[in-house]
């Protein structure tokens, strides 16, 4: 068990932040997986400034789910301390994020993002000011820097952490980098070496091994797992049992890949309108049913479907195409 100021994490696996599927369903099956700190997707600061219903729906935090950090994005300091204040009094989260690492076009428009990389000063004041508004602990979640020629994490954990945060994530890539290449190791080894405050690793965890090789490399106090997720909430829990010691179980089977896919479903149906939750699981199942057979038979009728009828009877089909191969 670790300590966030006063938040307690038991253990040192943590949800990424990802736009258009950490939502309350995606975090819920997370939370079942035995995940030790969840992130919401990105909420735009602005969009709670203004009080945008899609905004602040977002900001919606189940019982079940914590300890949970919310994560803002900004760039301007006004608009960051209000989203702040919004999450710190009218919201159940544990802990505020800062994004400071998203390398999307659409966010660096609006200077935030890792757009805020190029000025490590301005990073320490933007904690400095939300956290003297809030009460919850602040973290904030960079990139190694803008680009090879700008590596700068350090300096700017070391003025986040003179400002106030108390917990830090770092992807080891840069904002030019994107997703491509793969995570360079050595600059969040870099962070965790000069800091005091807790450091989390962040970038290409898909297996185990990869767990491991972050862990023992750069000393990091939790990893960050995002991507690698998608479609296999077993990494979650393999990682959890892994590194408390506990035997691994196997799977998953194809049918429990079905039956995981369906119950996401069901809490997609829970929180959005039947329209929304069937179009987010035709994304969603694609991930799911990696290595089924008749795979591109399945997504072909995927992306007819409109109803939720349509969509469990497909879950029925796909099942039954399981136990027959099986059998």
């Amino acid at each position: 068990m670790m300590k966030i100021e006063n938040v307690d994490i038991k253990n040192r696996i943590v949800l990424a932040p990802m736009a258009g599927y950490t939502n309350r369903s995606y975090r819920k099956i997370m939370k079942e997986m035995g995940v030790g700190l969840l992130y919401s997707e990105m909420i735009s600061a602005r969009g709670l400034v203004y009080q945008n219903d899609k905004t602040i729906e977002l900001t919606k935090v189940e019982d079940a789910e914590h300890p949970i950090s919310l994560q803002i994005f900004g760039g301007d300091i006004e608009s960051l301390v209000e989203a702040a204040k919004f999450i710190d009094t009218k919201t159940n989260a544990d802990i505020i994020d800062i994004n400071m690492g998203c390398p999307v076009r659409k966010v660096l428009k609006a200077n935030a993002g890792s757009s805020l990389l190029k000025d490590p000063k301005f990073i320490g004041e933007i904690v400095r000011e939300v956290k003297s508004n809030v009460s919850k602990p602040v973290s904030i979640k960079i990139r190694a820097g803008l680009d090879h020629t700008s590596i700068n994490a350090v300096e700017v954990a070391k003025e986040a952490e003179k400002a106030g945060a108390a917990l830090i994530a770092v992807h080891g890539r840069t904002k030019s980098d994107l997703y491509r290449g793969s995570v360079n190791l050595d600059y969040i080894k870099q962070v965790k070496e000069n800091v005091n405050i807790p450091v989390i690793g962040n970038g290409d965890i898909k297996t185990i091994e990869d767990a491991k090789r972050m862990f023992e490399y750069t000393n990091v106090d939790f990893i960050m797992v995002g991507r690698g997720s998608l479609g296999n909430p077993w990494l979650i829990r393999d990682l959890v049992d892994y590194f408390s010691g506990k035997p691994l179980k196997s799977g998953p089977t194809p049918l429990e890949r079905i039956n995981m896919c369906e119950k996401h479903f069901s809490y997609l149906l829970e929180e959005k309108i039947e329209k929304l939750a069937v179009l987010e699981m035709r994304s969603l199942a694609a991930w799911y049913l990696k290595g089924i057979k008749n795979l591109k038979q399945y997504k072909q009728k995927l992306i007819t479907l409109t109803k939720k009828e349509e969509l469990y009877s497909l879950f029925n089909e796909i099942r039954e195409g399981i136990l027959n191969y099986e059998n």
